[in-house]
């Protein structure tokens, strides 16, 4: 098939690519490399079936292909309050631009959506029918209720429109190719532990995530892509359940370091518990993850250390962890990577 991944240069959006090129798709990755890498993509290039698009998913698009799977928004709260403005526009005029594609050419779209959507939930574990607790005026609410509205789009055009739409609602993942500035707990903490260096953690750390490997992930999407008649929401995420210091420890270990903590407090919204119900996606998808955290987190701390050695004999300076820089900083030091642009004011 001729495949259209949004966001197809990020973490996620790489290995999707990578697995769709590797089952004999046509594959076109559009990205605005804003915290897309062309380096996640650099072995693809040169597949005959690999085409890479560099375009804002909020400007429209033309393109035939029969699968749109819609990745595209900063998914890290360091990248995504950057600009929350920006954040606003990828999740709701990218979700209407690539809906209006899926509608004109007849493709099937898939909505990359988030745990976010369910907020600081009063209902643990999360079923796809929890309609979640989320506050629409905090610093999180651009992604969160960006998020939300998206899935609205995409059900109110499958109604009116009959565009034939699938929901993934995203919980935790982590792998390698994730970006070691992102601010996410999992490269932060590999970052600190390879760098003998304090692990960073928000509050008292006996919140819990559920940690989903991106290879298991990936295969969720595929399934939930390929699945016929199903358009209501599904979670994709491990539910196996860790306090964020649990997390810590492990990490530590597996990077051969005694875990040393320092504290700091929980940001605002961060929600305190986070966990899926799967039961749907393992019902109706016959999926669920095979990958065991420790193994998961060994994989990653492979990836992060060669990053790191790389870039320790290189001439640039160490990556810095974003989310421990000022504002200001942080605008900068995007500046200076080509990263972001102050286009028409966002």
């Amino acid at each position: 098939m001729r495949v259209l991944v949004t966001g197809g240069a990020g973490f996620i959006g790489s290995h999707l690519c990578e697995r769709l090129v590797r089952k004999g798709h046509e594959v076109f990755c559009l990205d605005n490399f804003f915290t897309g890498r062309r380096e996640n993509i650099r072995h693809l290039l040169d597949c005959r079936r690999f085409q890479l698009v560099r375009h804002d998913v909020c400007e429209p698009l033309l393109l035939e292909v029969e699968q749109i799977y819609n990745l595209a928004c900063p998914a890290s709260p360091v990248h995504y309050q950057y600009n929350p403005i920006k954040t606003v526009k990828s999740n709701v005029m990218g979700t209407l631009n690539m809906l209006v594609l899926a509608r004109r050419v007849g493709a099937r779209i898939l909505q990359a959506s988030t745990s976010e959507v369910y907020g600081e939930p009063m209902v643990h574990p999360q079923t796809e029918s929890y309609w979640g607790n989320v506050n629409p005026i905090g610093p999180r609410s651009c992604y969160d209720e960006g998020k939300r509205v998206a899935e609205t789009l995409m059900m109110d055009y499958h109604r009116q429109n009959g565009v034939d739409i699938r929901i993934a609602r995203i919980f935790n993942t982590y792998g390698p190719r994730m970006a070691e500035s992102d601010g996410r707990v999992v490269s932060n903490f590999i970052v600190q532990s390879l760098r003998d260096q304090p692990l960073t953690l928000y509050g008292d750390g006996s919140q819990t995530r559920s940690f989903c490997f991106v290879d298991d992930l990936v295969e969720g999407l595929v399934r939930l892509m390929q699945a016929e008649e199903l358009h209501d929401p599904v979670n994709l995420g491990n539910p196996s359940e860790f306090s964020i210091r649990q997390l810590a420890e492990q990490i530590a270990a597996c990077c051969g370091r005694e875990p040393r903590i320092t504290y700091r407090p929980l940001p605002q919204d961060d929600p305190t518990q986070r966990r899926p119900d799967i039961t749907r996606a393992r019902t109706l998808l016959s999926w669920e993850p095979t990958i065991a955290l420790r193994e998961g987190l060994e994989r990653t701390v492979r990836y992060f250390a060669g990053r790191l050695h790389r870039s320790r004999h290189s001439r640039r300076s160490q990556p810095v962890v974003l989310a421990e820089l000022p504002f200001a900083e942080r605008r900068r030091a995007y500046r200076e990577a080509g990263n972001w642009t102050d286009h028409d004011g966002l």
